[in-house]
């Protein structure tokens, strides 16, 4: 009976009178084979239905296909990847990765010592890794990121740091919401967001620099978790004791949302004893009642860029840090 299917590479080789180093050669395109012999190794793997071993490839070219995605939750281990920025984070990395051929393998970190990055890192199941905001991290981040290159973060652009990054201006998305509410005439303006992540850090610092410049007196922060029932927790219970804001700046549209609902049921009316701003212009923030001013980070940009730079890093191109301009988008809270 004649054979009509071969399953290994010896076989290939065999048929085609050449060596197994020179059938794995041609069939990877290698210039390093004339021509002529790449061709005749290629009909004969496609006449006989030859597919070769990915796993074992991948095995033999140190290549797993899979990149890392990892949300490091340092400061808020009690955020899910059902928050709704990093489901259409992920949806874009997902679709981007997948593009190029790859899997997205997701990693939700709730750190207990330093050494979490380095074990993910050394466990050679990925080829590079995507580190979703820096939570309380930075210096784990900056310590592993000297020495291995395939990294990027989605993060504040913070001085001094030698690993890439791509993100919003948070400063100036910051100073643009606070700016807005001045124009309004707000004048006891209110942040709210946990400061120990570097871009919500940024972010009240730009609200500081514009009350500063337009001589309104220093805002509040509040610090309050980004899950929506434990920042309507804590906002409930602020707004209880009577100091409330006439302006509000929040470091996330969830935390926004949920200011919007402890007013509400405070009795107060958004926007006219209270304007709500929020970040990320996340698909809900126009649903709300009032439709949420927001600022807008461009996230299908942003998830583009993190995959080119990481892929550009994983051929040995040296990348720099990318910064991303904030837009503030006006709608009925604000």
């Amino acid at each position: 009976m004649t054979k009509t299917k071969i399953t290994t590479i010896s076989e290939l080789a065999e048929l085609a009178g050449v060596s197994a180093s020179t059938v794995s050669r041609a069939l990877a395109g290698s210039t390093l084979i004339n021509s002529k012999t790449r061709d005749r190794i290629v009909n004969i793997a496609n006449q006989y239905d030859f597919k070769p071993n990915e796993l074992a490839r991948n095995l033999r070219l140190k290549r797993t296909l899979s990149i890392g995605v990892v949300l490091p939750l340092g400061h808020e281990i009690g955020q899910n990847f059902s928050d709704p920025f990093f489901i259409i984070m992920l949806g874009h990395l997902a679709d981007g990765l997948t593009a190029r051929g790859y899997d997205l393998m997701l990693s939700r970190v709730i750190p207990t010592d330093t050494g979490w990055l380095d074990r993910i890192v050394s466990a050679g199941r990925i080829d590079g890794i995507i580190i979703i905001g820096q939570s309380n991290q930075s210096d784990v981040i900056e310590r592993v990121g000297k020495n291995y290159a395939p990294l990027v973060v989605w993060g504040a652009d913070i001085p001094g740091k030698s690993y890439c990054s791509v993100g919003s201006d948070n400063r100036k998305g910051g100073e643009l919401a606070a700016k807005h509410l001045i124009a309004q005439g707000r004048k006891k303006l209110m942040f709210l967001g946990n400061i120990h992540a570097p871009e919500f850090a940024e972010r009240q610092q730009g609200l500081s620099n514009a009350c500063a410049e337009a001589g309104v007196d220093h805002a509040k922060v509040l610090d309050v978790h980004l899950t929506p029932e434990a920042a309507y927790a804590a906002l409930v219970d602020y707004f209880s004791k009577g100091d409330l804001p006439d302006g509000i700046v929040a470091a996330s549209d969830i935390i926004a949302m949920s200011a919007i609902r402890a007013l509400t049921e405070h009795r107060l009316k958004v926007p006219e004893d209270v304007s709500v701003i929020g970040y990320d212009d996340i698909p809900l923030a126009q649903h709300t009642t009032p439709p949420l001013t927001t600022i807008r980070q461009d996230l299908t940009k942003g998830a583009a860029l993190l995959i080119e730079l990481l892929f550009r890093r994983l051929s040995g191109e040296e990348t720099h840090s990318v910064v991303i301009e904030p837009e503030l988008i006006e709608r009925g809270s604000a």
